[in-house]
């Protein structure tokens, strides 16, 4: 099954997430801020990158710039979490280089289907 490089540093958004991918069969990397989740991004190649855009250290849209720039993450898709709802939040995540965009309290079967479209288009594009 796929890994999923998880960034996020609220505990209970986290720790559901967790929980519901690992039953679903994925592998999970985790990273609480930003500059951890670039690192692990390049050191083991997810298959697909959820990153929360609220996130100390680097924010997520910095951290998404920066895996769009390493030649060897440029490729992995990215969907950003965010509580940002308003007019131009998803313009702004996506021009940070995200393919995706959902917003939080996280509804989890909404953004399955995110993950298996964006895994299934990355496997056959």
């Amino acid at each position: 099954m796929a890994k999923i490089l998880l960034v996020e540093d609220n505990e209970m958004n986290l720790d559901m997430l967790k929980r519901r991918l690992s039953r679903k069969g994925y592998e999970l990397l985790i990273a609480v801020d930003g500059a951890e989740g670039v690192e692990l991004s390049r050191s083991h190649q997810p298959d697909i990158i959820l990153m929360d855009m609220s996130l100390p250290v680097m924010d997520g849209w910095q951290a998404t710039r920066e895996i769009r720039n390493y030649p060897k993450t440029k490729h992995i898709p990215v969907i950003a979490l965010t509580a940002h709802a308003m007019a131009g939040d998803r313009e702004k995540c996506m021009a940070a280089g995200c393919d995706d965009y959902d917003t939080k309290p996280i509804e989890f079967p909404r953004l399955l289907e995110k993950i298996e479209s964006l895994l299934k288009k990355a496997t056959n594009p």
